[in-house]
């Protein structure tokens, strides 16, 4: 890391170790495939996948320090084939005196078919060794002659502990001190983008107080008020039982206020998304069958957009849900059902639902008075289908509200026909 003052804090943090290198420890840990590719100097043309601010080019500097290559950035934004063409002249003369270079093409998806083309017959005569960073789908973005040449590695955004620990690194450099809530919540604002933790801290320490980082400087920095939250803490699960709560309660505008209260405090938005497909399964069920469908959609889209366009998919989602019509029968059917299984010895499974696939299974009675239901009246069969000791048990009652009243009355008349034609009718349990 140098300490040149006047240059933006991110790039005076960069480290110049690989072992100071925060995040991406699916590959770049211990036995990880990137890291096996440095360690044993074998490294190829590669193509660095992953979100803004996760560490792309300060990887790829790394990469070439620890593999004694000479390292050559080249921006897709401001160059053609013009300077390529340049570049690759310098590169082919070290190839000849034995030197090794690395070519980092920042944002290589701007670079079109021609462009891209331009690279293949110097790394196939091996003059460089691309990497590539790009924040699109390399599968969409780069020409497929170049990826079957390059072994594709997807960055993830960095966690909160890990934008913590880097901004931890820069408050010596900075000259300031922070406490660690402060420091949280810079990491949660930044979303997995550490050069965002970098500008907001820098930001920030400007206007510190005493050398002391202050909750009113994060505030200014960040243009907005600093919410109580921690993601891996009581504030984290209070507010989405609050949100949860609230749907149950069909109160939309308390929904969508205890939504807008995670979105703003920086949330996982997938991880929303998963709690609010559970509450239209566990709160609507159903009575509103479609409900369960518009959340998936909306998981996809959240998935698609990301942020903020995809915040608007989980609105949408809260406030469907919050005005279906509301049933937790099934929730309650699967409990008694599970509640049965565990009390109860697990029976052999009836002769009459038993395949007999072969003559001495037949023999032994496997499949021996099932009734096949398209070939008796109205598609029901009275066949019991539960173990002997639950025969005739309930467990699903459904609701009197939504799809459900529907349900109940086609599920009484499919109850009764069964009762009718029952061998050993009995009153349901």
């Amino acid at each position: 890391m140098r300490g040149d003052g006047k240059r933006p804090l991110a790039e005076r943090m960069r480290p110049e170790r690989l072992e100071d290198y925060i995040g991406q420890e699916h590959i770049l840990g211990p036995g990880k495939p990137l890291r096996r590719q440095i360690e044993r100097d074998e490294l190829s043309s590669i193509i660095l996948w992953g979100p803004p601010g996760v560490g792309k080019t300060t990887l790829a500097k790394l990469i070439a320090r620890a593999t004694r290559c000479e390292f050559i950035p080249f921006s897709a934004v401001l160059s053609g084939i013009k300077e390529i063409k340049a570049v690759m002249v310098d590169a082919e003369r070290l190839r000849r005196l034995g030197k090794r270079t690395i070519l980092f093409v920042d944002e290589i998806h701007r670079f079109n078919k021609a462009q891209q083309d331009a690279f293949l017959p110097y790394v196939e005569r091996g003059d460089i060794i691309l990497i590539g960073a790009t924040t699109e789908n390399p599968s969409f973005e780069v020409i497929s002659a170049l990826l079957s040449r390059s072994r594709v590695y997807a960055l993830r955004g960095l966690t909160v502990p890990e934008i913590q620990t880097l901004l931890g690194r820069a408050l010596p450099v900075l000259g300031v001190t922070a406490q660690d809530e402060i420091l949280e919540q810079i990491a949660i604002y930044a979303n997995g983008d550490a050069r965002q933790a970098y500008n907001t801290l820098e930001s920030a320490a400007a206007s510190a107080t005493d050398g002391q980082i202050t909750e009113t400087a994060v505030q200014d920095a960040m243009q907005r008020k600093v919410l109580l939250y921690d993601k891996g803490g009581e504030e984290h699960f209070n507010l989405i039982s609050a949100l949860h709560k609230s749907v149950r309660s069909s109160d939309v505008d308390a929904a969508l206020y205890w939504l807008a209260r995670m979105l703003e405090a920086g949330e996982d938005r997938m991880y929303i998304a998963r709690r609010v497909v559970r509450m239209s399964i566990e709160d609507i069920g159903l009575a509103d069958p479609r409900a369960l469908e518009q959340c998936m959609a909306m998981k996809e889209a959240v998935h698609f957009l990301g942020i903020p366009e995809g915040d608007l998919a989980l609105a949408q989602a809260v406030i469907y849900l919050c005005v279906a019509p509301k049933s937790d029968a099934a929730y309650k059917a699967l409990g008694a059902v599970q509640a049965d299984v565990e009390k109860t010895v697990a029976e052999p499974v009836p002769m009459q639902l038993r395949n007999a696939p072969t003559k001495a299974m037949k023999e032994w009675g496997y499949g021996a008075g099932y009734q096949h239901a398209h070939n008796v009246q109205d598609a029901v069969p009275g066949m019991e289908c539960l173990p002997e000791s639950l025969a005739g048990r309930q467990y699903y009652f459904p609701t009197e509200r939504g799809v459900e009243k529907r349900i109940a009355e086609r599920l009484e008349e499919i109850r009764r026909l069964k009762r009718e034609k029952s061998p050993n009718e009995e009153p349901p349990r």
